[in-house]
């Protein structure tokens, strides 16, 4: 006990928030789950494939997922090639 009591605020704030930021998230599970599945499987795609794009495009993929995304980001435009090519002189 005399270690809980020593941990700071903040500590007892941020298991606060994630305790709950975990109710929320199963009350809205719930909730999701009363909806239509076609729906539910529609807006979950697009989040997905705007995640996975904005991860290939800025490349701030999480570290266990670099060597998936390095193999299939040079068949996508990524920031870096576009800065690269804003930058250089254009041709006479």
């Amino acid at each position: 006990m005399d270690s809980v009591k020593q941990l700071p605020v903040s500590t007892w704030v941020k298991i606060g928030i994630a305790l709950a930021s975990i109710i929320v998230v199963v009350i809205l599970l719930r909730k999701i789950a009363s909806t239509n599945k076609v729906v539910l499987g529609v807006v979950g795609f697009v989040v997905c494939t705007v995640v996975f794009f904005s991860w290939v495009y800025n490349r701030n993929e999480p570290k266990f997922l670099s060597p998936v995304i390095d193999r299939i980001a040079p068949f996508f435009p990524s920031a870096g090639a576009y800065n690269a090519k804003q930058q250089s002189n254009p041709k006479p």
